[in-house]
């Protein structure tokens, strides 16, 4: 029974590594699309920076990642 529960930890973990970056992208999501319009910024741009910001944390979450499986 234990050995199921490992294999079915293993398969849950290649999909939800942490759960740090879906919170960062979910987070970031909203800071966009609530905080972002307020300051009267053209759409363009929130797309822009939308777009940037999870380029960011995809790097960081990967960086960790890779700094986790060295250590």
């Amino acid at each position: 029974m234990s050995r199921l529960i490992e294999i079915l930890r293993e398969i849950v973990g290649l999909f939800i590594d942490d759960g740090s970056l879906a919170i960062g992208i979910l987070a970031w999501v909203a800071i966009v699309a609530l905080v972002l319009p307020a300051l009267g910024l053209p759409e363009v741009w929130r797309a822009i920076l939308l777009f940037a910001g999870c380029v960011v944390i995809l790097i960081e979450n990967t960086a960790r990642s890779a700094r986790r499986a060295r250590s």
